[in-house]
C-alpha cells in the first residue's frame, strides 16, 4: 500500500498557487456576494486549505455601486462607528453610506466575514473593489466567476 497518499498536505507561502478572480456585482445581493468573495479570499474551496496560511485568491469586484439590498435595508440598516471620544457614537444608513462611499458597503461586508487577526488583515489586502466596470488589473488576466453557478 502506498502510504504517501495518506499524508496530510499543509500549504505554506511557497506552495500556494494564488489566482485572480473577477466578480461582477451588478444586480447582486450584498450578503450573497460577500460570502462568495470571502470564501475565495480565504481559499476554503481549495484542497490544500490550511487555516493559518493565506492560501486564498486575489478578488476583484467591479460595479460595486450597483449592488442590491433586500427588504427595507436601504433605510433601516445602520452602520455604527465611534470617534473615540465620549459620546462619539455615529451612525449612518445604507443609503447615506452608498452616496458617500459606494465601495464602502461591499468592503465592510466582506471584511466582517474574514478572521479578526493578522491573517484576516493580510487576506483583506487581496480584495480590490471598484465602483465602475473598469479596473486596473487587466495584466493579471483575472478569471471571471458567475455567482449564479456557485450557489
Amino acid at each position: 500500500m502506498n502510504t504517501l497518499s495518506y499524508k496530510t498536505v499543509s500549504a505554506n507561502k511557497e506552495t500556494v498557487n494564488k489566482e485572480w478572480i473577477l466578480i461582477d456585482a451588478e444586480n447582486e445581493v450584498l450578503g450573497r456576494l460577500s460570502s462568495v468573495a470571502a470564501k475565495f479570499l480565504r481559499g476554503k474551496y481549495k484542497t490544500n486549505f490550511t487555516p493559518h496560511v493565506d492560501c486564498g485568491d486575489n478578488v476583484i469586484i467591479i460595479n460595486a455601486d450597483k449592488i442590491r439590498l433586500t427588504g427595507n435595508k436601504w433605510d433601516q440598516k445602520t452602520y455604527i462607528r465611534h470617534t473615540g471620544y465620549p459620546g462619539g457614537q455615529r451612525s449612518t444608513t445604507a443609503t447615506e453610506l452608498m452616496a458617500k462611499n459606494p465601495i464602502g458597503m461591499v468592503e465592510k461586508a466582506i471584511k466582517g466575514m474574514l478572521p479578526k487577526t493578522k491573517l484576516g488583515s493580510a487576506l483583506y489586502r487581496n480584495l480590490h473593489v471598484f465602483a465602475g466596470a473598469e479596473h486596473n488589473h487587466e495584466a493579471q488576466k483575472p478569471k471571471k466567476i458567475n455567482l449564479k453557478s456557485i450557489r
